[in-house]
């Protein structure tokens, strides 16, 4: 059996809701303390995690840890990644990356000098109809390739919505749903390709500016849909969509190649049903279920977390894996500054 590895949690929101429970259902990984700014200490004593600080520094600098995952909101990323690289942690990040290249670029640089394991938190390669597939691409089932199309659509960005106000509706603070979704669905693109994008061009839209939450009325300055047209070279291209704005959520990704195509859709990223179709037949295709598909209940992106995790530990004992990095990051990052999603 290999040694625990012990980790500290940045961020009370997504951290708290979906590493948290991937983390101490994992046979692998400690959590041993949490930062946040304003929540640590009632998550430590809700959770009976031993150690709660103020912020990233302070938690690699009094706390003995293996890694650390930044789940704190996209502004604070840079300052926490780098915090944890020059304490020497392995680093699982979340997304959005970073708020634009330059940032993007200087966390690269700063994960090469630091020599330690450096991932992105994409979790949704692991959904078993997005690796049945993978194995389709890769096999050469779908040969030559030349569309991927993706899709996503959601209810929470309506104009009737009621999301709390904050960094979530500041562009500069990385708000909307590019940093939020977009950046998920071009790293899959990128994935499914298995080379980094040529080009891309495409927009952002902000269609329900004016909004209200308990407070009151405020005003959004984000993207509430993001649109991408993606260049992977050799005749591939993909085009990628996400828009909060829609009556019911759906979810489709296909992959269109000259032989046939596959297309998994469904009510969710994470429920999906899975078909091949050529010039003769459309079939239903069985994918081998997640080996922590009873941790869906827990929180539905849970027990891709897991896997992801799985690989996590994977790479820090220097064994195969299959970790989205930081420089495929810096690549999503580039396609999204391409279709507006860039701060200063």
């Amino acid at each position: 059996m290999s040694e625990r590895l012990r980790i500290g949690i940045v961020g009370a929101g997504f951290g708290v809701k979906a590493h948290l429970p991937a983390l101490l259902a994992h046979p692998r990984f400690d959590v041993v303390a949490v930062a946040s700014p304003s929540s640590a200490q009632r998550v430590a004593k809700e959770r009976k995690i031993g150690h709660a600080y103020r912020s990233c520094a302070e938690m690699v600098r009094e706390c003995q840890l293996d890694a650390v995952t930044i789940a704190s909101p996209p502004f604070a990323h840079r300052e926490d990644v780098e915090a944890a690289l020059d304490a020497g942690k392995h680093v699982m990040c979340e997304k959005p990356f970073a708020l634009n290249v330059a940032q993007a670029q200087e966390l690269l640089d700063a994960s090469q000098r630091a020599g330690t394991v450096c991932a992105v938190a994409h979790e949704f390669r692991w959904v078993p109809a997005q690796q049945a597939m993978k194995e389709l691409v890769v096999n050469r089932h779908l040969f030559p390739m030349r569309e991927i199309e993706m899709t996503q659509l959601t209810t929470m960005l309506r104009q009737d919505g009621t999301r709390e106000r904050g960094w979530w509706f500041e562009k500069a603070r990385g708000g909307g749903m590019a940093g939020a979704l977009l950046s998920h669905i071009v790293d899959m693109a990128t994935w499914l390709a298995g080379r980094s994008p040529v080009r891309s061009t495409g927009f952002v839209r902000t269609a329900n500016p004016e909004r209200h939450d308990a407070k009151g009325e405020f005003t959004s300055d984000v993207d509430d849909g993001a649109f991408a047209i993606v260049d992977y070279g050799d005749g591939l291209v993909a085009r990628l969509c996400v828009d909060g704005t829609i009556a019911q959520p759906s979810f489709t990704l296909a992959a269109h190649a000259e032989n046939r195509t596959a297309v998994a859709s469904g009510e969710s990223i994470t429920q999906t049903t899975l078909y091949s179709i050529d010039a003769d037949e459309t079939a239903e295709l069985q994918c081998k279920p997640s080996p922590y598909a009873h941790m869906e209940s827990v929180q539905p992106n849970v027990p891709y977390l897991m896997e992801l995790y799985d690989n996590f530990a994977a790479a820090i004992d220097r064994r195969p894996h299959a970790l989205p990095t930081f420089a495929q990051a810096v690549a999503t990052q580039n396609v999204l500054a391409s279709i507006g999603f860039s701060t200063p």
